[in-house]
């Protein structure tokens, strides 16, 4: 995704607080991109990426994205990938379940650190977005933790409160990714055409579901049979390779 943050003002810690004189009012924003892979391996590396744009009049004092993972565990966790320990006396009772790799956020296209730190460590400040401008952010991530998790986002106007983000309809900008994490790699094999795919896990034609949960028939209306899938001539069995269904690192997605 190559949106550039040309109208990004300012952005990082340079300079003084941002917040200092925040307005007052609210600030139309649009999330026009939203991706994080939905399934991922343990210590595959993969991108995080939000992209807003200033669909208002008015420049938005600073463009602000808070990341926690839900439920309780993730909300009084102290950062943004991580959940808290509920057991007693721990100096560092945070665990990660995913690692932010150094040097990040950016912006995509940009390979200067960016999203500079605040008073809450879950939300990164990306400065002044003029009216009209679209930036993307992006956070390379690498899972440490397996499990089922939702991670949560927000973006705000300001560090203060006092400015505040808006949708179309007037809601709080915000959304969620679901993602399961495994440590099992997944099963591939090489297909006719020399290419590594991935063996998906459903049933073979015919005894498969439909959509809406109803089950598929043969012709002649009886239900048939599931049957293991044959291996194809002259292919090789299926082995286990790491990060099979993962894009690559570095690919935005």
């Amino acid at each position: 995704m190559g949106v550039l943050a040309t109208g990004l003002a300012a952005c990082g810690s340079s300079g003084g607080r941002q917040d200092a004189s925040e307005p007052t009012g609210k600030f139309p924003v649009s999330i026009v991109s939203a991706k994080f892979p939905p399934r991922q391996q343990l210590a595959q590396t993969s991108n995080l990426t939000l992209g807003v744009k200033n669909t208002g009049k008015k420049t938005l004092p600073a463009l602000a994205v808070t990341i926690s993972i839900a439920g309780k565990l993730g909300k009084n966790s102290v950062r943004p990938f991580s959940i808290r320990d509920p057991q007693q006396g721990l100096a560092v009772p945070d665990r990660p379940v995913w690692i932010l790799e150094q040097d990040y956020p950016k912006l995509v296209g940009s390979s200067s650190p960016a999203g500079a730190e605040t008073a809450n460590e879950k939300t990164f400040d990306f400065g002044r977005l003029k009216p009209g401008a679209t930036t993307s952010a992006l956070w390379r991530v690498t899972p440490v933790k397996p499990g089922t998790y939702t991670v949560l986002y927000r973006v705000d106007a300001g560090l203060t409160g006092n400015a505040k983000a808006v949708t179309g309809n007037g809601s709080p900008p915000t959304g969620s990714f679901h993602v399961k994490i495994t440590d099992v790699p997944p099963l591939t094999r090489v297909n006719g055409q020399g290419q590594v795919v991935e063996i998906g896990s459903g049933a073979s034609a015919g005894g498969g579901k439909t959509k809406g949960g109803g089950k598929s028939a043969s012709s002649g209306g009886n239900k048939a049979k599931s049957r293991p899938p044959k291996q194809p001539a002259n292919e090789p069995p299926a082995v286990p390779q790491g990060g099979g269904s993962l894009p690559p690192s570095g690919s935005g997605q």
